[in-house]
């Protein structure tokens, strides 16, 4: 085969085994072993060193680069993840499997300490690659990324919203919980098809947020289905479906309606930080 038609025959692999990959989230395959060419480009990501990080990326065929919105060439990807500033890099392997022979095709999901704003945030990016042998070095040929989220991306999807459950009975066995403990009750509206009703839910189980939520508040987790279902409450506590899912209504023990998302606050819960979510939890916990 011509080395021309060969190139163009890894473009088409890596274009297809890279948008093939489970970006928001899917089956989590555990690996143990390591890919020694992702740590170099990540230690190299952590020392700013644009034009090795450079060399790392294939020239024949050129690497294929996809961001959330677009294409970039890796130039504009070497300056991203260099202007990302990272402090350090906490990689989750995903996924780390070899498609054919010569090829590596890693899934991750980097925590990263950024000092590209001040003071220094943590911000999580899902990235899948696709690696190629060539000439004995191995050459990123291939990758597609998410945009820099500040709550961490769920990579296993779960059943958070029970479409089996009758919503005003747990509403209701919730506001006597909350009685007897001097608690409110947060009322979660949303489905287990979106995406950012399970970034929510699992920035709830952060270090920082957990504690708050189990001091103050009784949860309730309410399925709205395809948009069909328990309208009735949505209506009641003043949620607009509309305005998109997931959405909050924080309740007294009585039953009374104390605030209500009617703007889609939470609706691009990827777009929130831990800091969004605290000053929400905390204006509306009971008094002290």
């Amino acid at each position: 085969m011509r080395r021309g038609a060969l190139a163009f025959c890894w473009i088409c692999i890596a274009i297809f085994v890279v948008t093939s990959l489970p970006m928001c989230w899917g089956q989590a395959i555990s690996v143990d072993q390591t890919f020694p060419p992702l740590e170099h480009w990540k230690d190299l990501v952590i020392a700013g060193d644009a034009s090795r990080l450079k060399l790392l990326y294939s020239s024949n065929p050129v690497a294929h680069i996809r961001t959330a919105s677009r294409e970039v060439d890796a130039d504009a990807d070497v300056h991203f993840w260099t202007g990302v500033k990272a402090k350090n890099i906490k990689l989750d392997i995903l996924q780390n499997v070899s498609p054919q022979p010569g090829s590596q095709q890693v899934t991750f999901q980097a925590e990263i300490r950024s000092a590209a704003a001040t003071p220094e945030l943590t911000v999580y990016i899902t990235e899948s690659q696709l690696w190629q042998q060539q000439n004995q070095e191995w050459r990123l040929v291939a990758a597609q990324r998410s945009d820099p989220s500040r709550l961490q991306q769920p990579s296993e999807r779960k059943d958070i919203y029970d479409a089996h459950a009758d919503a005003h009975s747990e509403i209701k066995e919730a506001l006597k919980k909350a009685t007897a403990a001097n608690k409110r009750v947060l009322v979660i509206f949303g489905a287990n098809w979106c995406y950012d009703c399970h970034v929510l839910d699992l920035a709830f189980t952060r270090p920082d947020i957990a504690p708050v939520l189990k001091a103050s508040y009784v949860v309730v987790h309410v399925d709205v289905g395809q948009g069909e279902k328990n309208q009735d409450l949505m209506q009641q506590y003043d949620v607009p479906m509309e305005r998109g899912i997931p959405a909050a209504a924080v309740l007294e023990p009585s039953g009374k309606l104390l605030v209500s998302q009617r703007k889609g606050e939470f609706e691009k819960a990827r777009d929130l930080g831990p800091d969004d979510l605290l000053a929400f939890l905390n204006k509306w916990k009971p008094k002290a």
